[in-house]
């Protein structure tokens, strides 16, 4: 048996058999792609085994992951070239600014210069604390000392009434005994507070009341309230659940205000 039919018949053929197969046989891989010239000879026309179709197959993978990896092979199928590159008409009726797709486009954040010009500031800043009422003893602590911290460099703190974070934050701020560097806005009234904030707003020099929001619900009132409190500082610090809605309108509003917002997951 040749070396040319074992190839074609047995997938386990040793590589040395058709390295020493001689010249006068033909070259199955090169007839497998081109066979018009052995269409009169039965007995020439190879036929690709599964061992070839899986090498051809795995290489067809291996180019089309190298594609993808280096950006070549970015549109799957003619329909989603078309969705996205543009035809001349298109381009003469909206001009050639619009000829880049949409997805390319960087999406606007905040202006990461002022940002960092903000973070090396070495004086004092004003910076605001929210977070959920949701918080473990051993959270809480933290944020205590974090809040005594800040006030204690010379920051002035902005926080609300609410237990949870707004209570550890007013703890740690007290604990500097520097009660004009920390100032309390809430909600709304402070007979709307409840008895253990009441008792602990009493220690606050600065506590600044909403009476006008007493009518509205305490969600419309708090978020009211969180916009005022981002509007008197340059920096916000939050802790929040990935699923505390308010606090994470809050943060967001805080960016688009190009404020520096900190956030930290508590799950």
């Amino acid at each position: 048996m040749s070396a040319h039919t074992l190839s074609l018949t047995s997938p386990h053929t040793p590589l040395l058999l058709l390295a020493s197969s001689s010249s006068s046989y033909p070259n199955p891989n090169f007839n497998a792609f081109f066979s018009s010239n052995n269409n009169n000879n039965p007995k020439l026309k190879p036929t690709l085994s599964s061992t070839r179709t899986t090498s051809l197959y795995g290489h067809v993978n291996r180019d089309q992951d190298f594609q993808l990896q280096n950006g070549l092979g970015y549109f799957d199928s003619d329909q989603d070239l078309g969705t996205l590159v543009r035809t001349q008409v298109q381009t003469l009726a909206d001009g050639s600014a619009s000829t880049r797709p949409s997805e390319y486009d960087p999406a606007p954040d905040v202006d990461y210069l002022q940002e960092l010009l903000a973070i090396q500031q070495q004086g004092p800043r004003t910076i605001a604390f929210f977070g959920t009422r949701n918080m473990g003893f051993m959270h809480q602590e933290l944020i205590e000392i974090l809040s005594y911290a800040m006030v204690i460099t010379k920051n002035h703190i902005y926080t609300s009434g609410a237990s949870g974070t707004n209570a550890a934050v007013i703890r740690g701020a007290l604990r500097a005994e520097k009660p004009e560097l920390l100032t309390v806005i809430l909600p709304q009234s402070l007979s709307k507070q409840s008895p253990e904030s009441q008792e602990l707003l009493s220690k606050v020099k600065n506590v600044i009341e909403k009476p006008h929001n007493d009518h509205l619900p305490l969600l419309a009132a708090s978020r009211l309230c969180n916009m005022d409190i981002i509007s008197h500082v340059q920096q916000v610090i939050c802790f929040a659940f990935h699923d505390s809605r308010l606090l994470m309108e809050t943060c967001q509003e805080a960016k688009n205000m190009r404020k520096i917002v900190t956030l930290f997951y508590l799950d």
